[in-house]
């Protein structure tokens, strides 16, 4: 299948979604395109940028005619479209695996919103933030660690072995925490550090520069 692909991205480098979709073509190995979207001045909002997105959010994939939105979308989309054994699989080959990777994804984009509000992504993309957690920030944070504990050993392995894109995903998420200096446990800053050093999240860091 040809890799004409072009991958839409906030100007700024900013959304953790972008990043992922980022990520999973990087760890592919597939060639692609960048385009900068200015969400400052509205451009995901013209009617071009609509068509193409037709939800009109970053980050959207680009495939020959085809375009698609939503990373969780993308993702999947990238794995059918790239499969293994020539492309590496973003998700996780077993079938319950697969399951409890995209429960997590899940999970992450619909919950969680008081530690989103509370240690946005210019926390880890730009600086940390002078303010306490608020009560909500806390219980999310504490919510977070549980299920985060429950699935990472002490030694802050891969969650299913494997790396998978839905390490990437729940390690930016508790980065939130780890970057700001909020109480972390040990094996999860371990988690965290290890995910963070992958080549393929470092040159989406990159790109920031």
């Amino acid at each position: 299948m040809s890799s004409n692909l072009t991958l839409y991205v906030d100007s700024r480098f900013f959304s953790p979604y972008a990043m992922f979709a980022f990520v999973a073509l990087t760890e592919k190995k597939i060639p692609f395109a960048i385009e900068k979207i200015d969400l400052v001045n509205n451009a995901h909002h013209t009617s071009g940028y609509q068509h193409l997105s037709l939800t009109g959010r970053v980050p959207t994939l680009a495939h020959g005619d085809f375009s698609v939105s939503e990373s969780s979308a993308i993702i999947e989309y990238l794995d059918d479209a790239f499969p293994a054994p020539h492309h590496l699989a973003v998700l996780p080959a077993s079938l319950r695996d697969r399951a409890r990777a995209r429960q997590l994804q899940a999970w992450l984009r619909s919950d969680l919103m008081p530690l989103r509000e509370d240690r946005p992504t210019t926390v880890i993309f730009q600086q940390p933030s002078a303010l306490p957690l608020s009560p909500s920030g806390q219980a999310a944070a504490q919510q977070l660690i549980t299920v985060a504990s429950s699935l990472i050993n002490d030694a802050g392995d891969n969650l299913f072995g494997a790396w998978s894109i839905a390490d990437t995903e729940l390690a930016l998420m508790l980065n939130r925490l780890v970057l700001n200096q909020d109480p972390v446990p040990p094996s999860l800053k371990t988690y965290v550090a290890r995910q963070w050093q992958r080549p393929s999240v470092q040159a989406w860091i990159r790109q920031q520069g």
